[in-house]
């Protein structure tokens, strides 16, 4: 019965999904003729990192890959649209920034990295500008989530799509998940992989390859999970182990392989999820504390995430008054086939690029983030 539903909604999505997708259609169509105009800046390498599909295929981490690689040599800031924050407008980071006035994902990049800027803005278009008069020391800008954002052309585009979930599988929102047609991304200079299993042969790498049907100019590459070391986010001492009982408290795109690695680490999971950047409300924190207390086993503790734990710190006073023993599982990314260098290079020499003069010397040491602050989808 539940197949003979799904069966009539897919007739039901599909117009809606051809008329979505014509509109998508035609908007790109009038940028590829220039009848919209796409804003290069020419002066400073843009980054977009971006996808197809409506989200779960891990922007954050190869954000903060792409963080790591390039802050050690270029003043480095990112801009994210700040999805889910209150505010309106362009906004920088500071010392008062929390998840509600800047997003979850770019007040983890706030935590995370003392050395670079973070900033918000819908418009990118503005945003830009704006930041580099701000910080007229930024040498790269990282765009999060703005390969639909045409308004803005960067230098380099990549895109990122799930293996287990790849574009060439998938249909135009609300059929499918995509955000517009799989042909657009033949507007990406590189393709990543991401979530990759650990053991992906050669063979099926290859394979894969053959289905996106690339051009020969994109650059493609396989990346996969691996976890940190976790962490408590109230800064107390947690202790767990194989015969401790857990609660997950998440609310991302996909759960599953977090709760999967919380499975590996302990004796049993007691899950409590909601949806996507969904902003935990005083309730939330009182059921969790309820679930909590309803184990009986002494030894047990709450898992989160990482973009979970920025949610969840504005609710900090009153998980202290309930002393919940709550652990932060990061996570980061990693090449498959040994392809790590090779990236590297690419992006270094991308933007090496904008400053020939530099090349083969000294990088001047980064300042600091209190310093920064200073200055303040064709047709199915």
């Amino acid at each position: 019965m539940n197949e003979y539903f799904q069966s009539i909604l897919k007739y039901i999505l599909f117009p809606i999904s051809i008329l979505y997708g014509i509109i998508i259609w035609l908007r790109n169509k009038l940028y590829d003729a220039g009848l919209f105009s796409s804003l290069s800046f020419d002066a400073i390498p843009v980054i977009s990192v971006g996808n197809l599909s409506v989200g779960g295929t891990g922007k954050s981490p190869h954000i903060e890959y792409l963080v790591r690689l390039l802050s050690r040599k270029f003043h480095t800031a990112t801009l994210s649209r700040g999805y889910g924050r209150s505010t309106k407008g362009f906004r920088i980071a500071n010392e008062n920034a929390d998840a509600r006035s800047i997003g979850d994902e770019p007040y983890q990049f706030k935590r995370k990295f003392e050395n670079i800027l973070v900033a918000v803005g819908e418009d990118r278009v503005t945003a830009i500008p704006e930041l580099l008069q701000h910080a007229p020391y930024i040498e790269t800008i990282l765009l999060d989530d703005a390969f639909q954002h045409r308004s803005v052309k960067p230098g380099l585009n990549i895109l990122l799509t799930e293996y287990d979930k790849p574009y060439t599988k998938d249909y135009i929102l609300p059929l499918g998940r995509l955000r517009e047609s799989r042909k657009a991304a033949k507007r990406a200079d590189i393709i990543i992989i991401t979530k990759c299993p650990n053991d992906l042969s050669v063979a099926d790498k290859e394979t894969f390859i053959t289905t996106l049907n690339a051009e020969e100019s994109q650059s493609i590459f396989f990346t996969r999970i691996e976890y940190d070391q976790p962490s408590s986010l109230l800064n107390n001492n947690i202790n767990f182990n194989k015969e401790t009982n857990a609660v997950t408290f998440s609310g991302i795109a996909n759960a599953k392989p977090f709760i999967d690695r919380v499975q590996s680490l302990t004796k049993e999971v007691h899950e409590l999820s909601y949806k996507d950047h969904h902003y935990f409300t005083t309730e939330d924190v009182k059921e969790l504390n309820e679930t909590f207390q309803y184990i009986k086993n002494e030894n047990k503790c709450i898992f989160v995430t990482e973009k979970d734990a920025t949610r969840l710190l504005l609710h900090e006073e009153l998980l202290l008054k309930f002393n919940l023993p709550i652990v932060v599982i990061p996570i980061r990314i990693s090449f498959l086939f040994d392809e790590g260098e090779q990236f590297d290079k690419l992006l270094n020499e991308y933007v090496y690029s904008y400053f020939p003069v530099i090349e083969n010397q000294d990088v001047p040491e980064i300042i600091s983030d209190e310093d920064l602050m200073v200055d303040y989808e064709e047709v199915l």
